[in-house]
């Protein structure tokens, strides 16, 4: 006979291998966002589901037959991160559904999810418009630790107006599969607040909620609880983990961050931009993982000691996204995370002006023509651009504006593969003036698509004077001097690959070392290369080509200093400064003439994408690079004599540490004659309209005169 501890044992097992497929069995996250279709009295929805599943990322091959009722968002670069351990993925899609919807949705055999949504139809008594079910903000996966009690706020926004609230969902109700609400969560339903006691073991805990949206009455006069107009399904992941610091040592938010709940109201073709920035003193922050909507763009993570920070952006372009969406992140350590923090953006709605409207896009400017018939009651001498240096004239029959393209307060954005080139025509009144008048906001936008080859009879109209003001400049300085000696000064240097092959070299060529002299006519040891632009243009970046330096002016004899983002000399150096700024720390010690002459090829340009880059790198320079680029201008830029002998005394100990023996600076400093001699003639000048499908540099690209005046409601 089996004692009775063999006995457990095998039982417990059993029971692991039944629970364990259950467990995995379930997503990390998910929320539905449900918005009611007309054509049927409201009998569907077009429902925009949002799950996070744990890695290896499941596909959506399968999942619905895409076409007009369903769409998947193949995200090329997807919402992802490494924590918890597991890793994680986000999938979307949108489908057309009844408004009462229970179905089961699998994704793979480990990721699989129930459903029970009503959403309708109801009639609103207010404006007879169909109601509009509660919108929740899906967080990343949520990490808490064991014995530190943790506030989980959810973001919830309903368009309608009406008290959104949160409850457990209901097993017996068939609104989820075992799901039965743990002890250690506590559920504040008029907040939808959870609380995390901290009494939980280490572990991954699925909670599974219902929101719904109930029409605000005074509770004076309630007398018995309403009936809620709609539920929709909310599922999060809580991973314990074990506590190895203090309770309060998460990261936080730094007021560069957008506000808790924040909105921003998107007109079309208008971008939206915010960085999210965190402190941690106890841990270095490994990630910043971001849930959002599709075309949100994330670049530029840096995590530096206590501070890290990453960048987003969104621009409005044509999408079948709902009017009101979030987007919501946190910071995550090693062990810690920060509190989620959502972010909403509202697509305000829009009606098409009447026949007889133009807008004529150009190579330099776009001109308005606008029939006064449809601005009644609008005051015309309130209108203005968002530059008020550019007039707006009417006669009695039509408004007209030129707008330039560089100019006038014109943006230019991305839209998918498209640029585009946005004003705003709008009422502008002194803050001072309150009036019930209405008021007109039409923004304009011409698109020139990335990518339109119409055959050899069409030559290239990217707009010219995009970089028509730039210009590029060479400059020489000492270590720690110059413009920009806060970055010279200390230097955070980025890493620089060497050249392949028989150019790279250990050291710099020895023609004759020459002995380093404490007094005048003592030779310099290191020089800061600076190319430097004067572009205000936002985004764009400089990209060195090639970069020679010659004893002679007329450059008969060269030697390569960097080539294709690589560099001949392993005691080249970057030194990290601004994105109109490229510094390079040449060792000069072993060059023996006295005088040297530089000269460089680089690239203006605006990579594709905000998350891109046009900078050229190392052994990767020409791969895809025409994918990633633009427009492009090339400079080539040659400095004058640079003298390589220092004209002043060089201090041989007069130096002042600082902490951490950091050495703070020589107490003088040695000069250079005709250091900073510098040369911007643009020789060569190339635009480029360039296309990520076929990864080539098309030559043959039209712009699409065509446009988008928007009046808001």
């Amino acid at each position: 006979m089996i004692d009775r501890l063999t006995l457990a044992i095998v039982v417990q097992s059993l029971a692991l291998l039944w629970i364990g497929p259950a467990c995995e069995a379930s997503s990390l996250g998910l929320t539905v966002h449900a918005v009611p279709l007309q054509s049927d009295g409201g009998q569907s929805v077009r429902a925009h589901f949002t799950v996070i599943a744990s890695n290896p990322c499941p596909p959506l091959t399968g999942l619905c037959t895409e076409g007009v009722n369903c769409t998947l968002h193949k995200a090329y670069f997807p919402f992802s991160g490494i924590k918890p351990d597991s890793g994680w993925c986000v999938r979307q899609w949108e489908q057309v559904v009844p408004s009462h919807y229970n179905s089961t949705i699998s994704l793979n055999s480990r990721t699989t999810f129930h459903i029970l949504m009503k959403a309708g139809p109801d009639a609103r008594a207010n404006n007879g418009k169909f109601n509009h079910p509660a919108y929740v903000a899906l967080p990343p996966p949520i990490r808490a630790r064991e014995n530190c009690p943790h506030h989980i706020q959810l973001s919830v926004k309903d368009l309608d107006g009406d008290k959104v609230r949160c409850r457990f969902a209901m097993e017996e109700q068939g609104e989820c599969l075992d799901c039965t609400p743990h002890s250690f969560i506590e559920l504040y339903k008029d907040a939808c607040m959870l609380t995390f006691t901290g009494n939980a073991p280490v572990g991954q805990y699925s909670i599974y909620l219902m929101a719904e949206d109930y029409i605000p009455t005074p509770k004076a006069g309630q007398v018995r609880e309403s009936q809620p107009i709609s539920s929709v399904p909310v599922q999060l992941s809580l991973s314990v983990e074990q506590s190895y610091s203090s309770c309060t040592d998460e990261p936080v938010a730094t007021g560069k961050t957008p506000k808790e709940h924040t909105t921003f109201h998107v007109l079309p073709f208008e971008e939206v931009k915010f960085e999210a920035e965190f402190i941690s003193r106890k841990e270095g922050v490994s990630e910043i993982a971001v849930v959002g909507q599709p075309g949100l763009i994330k670049y530029g993570f840096a995590s530096t000691g206590a501070l890290s920070q990453l960048s987003m952006s969104w621009v409005r372009g044509e999408n079948t996204l709902t009017h009101l969406f979030p987007i919501c992140f946190v910071a995550n350590s090693m062990s810690l995370q920060s509190e989620p923090r959502c972010v909403w953006l509202y697509q305000r709605e829009v009606r098409i002006l009447p026949h007889g409207t133009e807008l004529i896009c150009n190579k330099t400017a776009m001109t308005l023509v606008l029939p006064l018939g449809s601005l009644s009651n609008i005051n015309l001498t309130e209108l203005q651009l968002n530059s008020p240096t550019c007039p707006v004239t009417f006669n009695d029959t039509h408004l007209t504006a030129h707008v330039a393209l560089e100019g006038c307060g014109t943006k230019t954005v991305h839209a998918g593969r498209e640029l585009v080139f946005t004003n705003t025509l709008k009422s502008v009144r002194p803050y001072s003036m309150i009036t019930r008048q209405p008021s007109l906001i039409l923004p304009l936008a011409c698109r020139i698509p990335a990518v339109q080859a119409r055959g050899p009879n069409f030559n290239v109209t990217v707009p010219v004077t995009v970089f028509f003001n730039s210009d590029v400049r060479l400059e020489f300085h000492l270590p720690g001097e110059g413009p920009f000696a806060e970055y010279t000064y200390h230097p955070q240097f980025s890493p620089i690959g060497l050249m392949p092959g028989p150019m790279r070299r250990d050291s710099a060529p020895v023609r004759h070392i020459r002995a380093l002299q404490g007094g005048p006519g003592s030779r310099i040891k290191e020089l800061d290369l600076h190319l430097l632009s004067n572009t205000t243009l936002e985004r764009a970046e400089l990209s060195v080509k090639r970069c020679v330096e010659s004893a002679s002016e007329n450059f008969a004899e060269s030697l390569i200093i960097m080539e294709n983002g690589c560099t001949a000399f392993n005691t080249t150096k970057e030194i990290r400064a601004t994105s109109n700024a490229r510094i390079f720390r040449l060792d000069v010690t072993n060059l023996v003439e006295n005088t040297m002459y530089a000269e460089c090829e680089v690239d203006l340009c605006i990579p594709f994408l905000p998350s891109q880059t046009c900078v050229t790198q190392c052994n990767k320079g020409l791969v895809n690079r025409a994918a990633t680029i633009m427009l492009s201008k090339t400079f080539t830029v040659r400095s004058g004599p640079v003298s390589l002998v220092a004209t002043t005394p060089v201090p041989s100990t007069s130096v002042v540490t600082g902490a951490a023996g950091q050495n703070e600076g020589p107490a003088t400093a040695p000069t250079v004659e005709a250091v900073t001699i510098t040369s911007s003639a643009p020789e060569q000048t190339s635009f480029m309209a360039v296309g990520i499908t076929f990864n080539i540099i098309c030559l043959y690209v039209i712009i699409r005169e065509s446009f988008f005046i928007f009046v808001e409601k």
